[in-house]
């Protein structure tokens, strides 16, 4: 639930980035369509939207854990394109197994290899090096969540967001506590950081896969990346600084 307004705000930042994008390049408008056209793709699109109140209804309301939320969002946009849309044929289905086995393959490739390097951090001692330097530079809670978030930022671009939530939640969190942080908030703003990383390269699982659905290369898409990576960290400060946008929804709604 602290997740909901985080993620909206970055939604929202990089929808507005993209309308100056599309702005300045004189991208083609669509004709502003009539009610009975919305009422009409509104209904269509309902099957659809339900995925999502299937998907973090059960997430929430403790039915099912995140992993087999995937599972369940896969079967059902499976029923939906065969069976509702009748977009996707019997035929095509082992063409589009034998494609989304090859895009998650390079998923997995990233995420062993970020594996191996949260290994070779951990045996080395660095988690707890850079505590003791991160404690060693300042008291100020503004400026130790700045360094955080930096060496969250950092962290996220070498290391896929499993291995770094197990490694560096045990290493930043009794300094968040001890800064008066709450526990809930951290969570949030370590999840942001981690979800930036997911985007940039090397070992960005996201990034990799938009570029492999697009079929374009990753040094094609960096440089047009920026204001939305530039978006997406002024979100990040927000959230940082103001952790009502975290706590607000759990309080109303969860008495938290």
């Amino acid at each position: 639930m602290a997740g909901y307004i985080p993620g909206i705000l970055m939604g929202l930042s990089l929808m507005i980035v993209a309308g100056i994008i599309a702005k300045r390049r004189g991208y083609p408008v669509s004709p502003k369509p009539s009610c009975s056209q919305i009422w009409d793709t509104t209904v269509k699109a309902l099957p659809s939207l339900l995925l999502v109140i299937l998907i973090m209804g059960g997430i929430i309301g403790g039915i099912f854990t995140a992993t087999e939320a995937s599972a369940i969002a896969v079967i059902y946009t499976l029923v939906l394109a065969v069976l509702i849309y009748r977009e996707v044929s019997f035929k095509q289905l082992p063409k589009i197994v034998l494609e989304s086995a090859i895009t998650t393959s390079i998923v997995l490739l990233l995420v062993g290899a970020s594996m191996g390097m949260s290994w070779a951090m951990a045996n080395a001692d660095i988690p707890y090096m850079i505590s003791d330097a991160l404690l060693a530079v300042s008291d100020n809670p503004l400026v130790l969540l700045l360094i955080i978030n930096i060496i969250l930022l950092i962290v996220g671009i070498f290391m896929d967001m499993t291995p770094a939530v197990l490694i560096f939640t045990p290493i930043f969190l009794p300094i968040a506590l001890d800064l008066g942080i709450d526990p809930v908030h951290f969570g949030v703003m370590m999840t942001f950081n981690l979800a930036i990383g997911i985007c940039t390269p090397p070992v960005g699982s996201a990034l990799f896969v938009g570029c492999s659905v697009a079929n374009i290369s990753i040094d094609r898409v960096i440089k047009p990346l920026l204001p939305f990576y530039a978006a997406m960290f002024i979100s990040l400060m927000l959230v940082t600084y103001i952790p009502q946008l975290s706590l607000w929804l759990p309080q109303i709604l969860l008495g938290y």
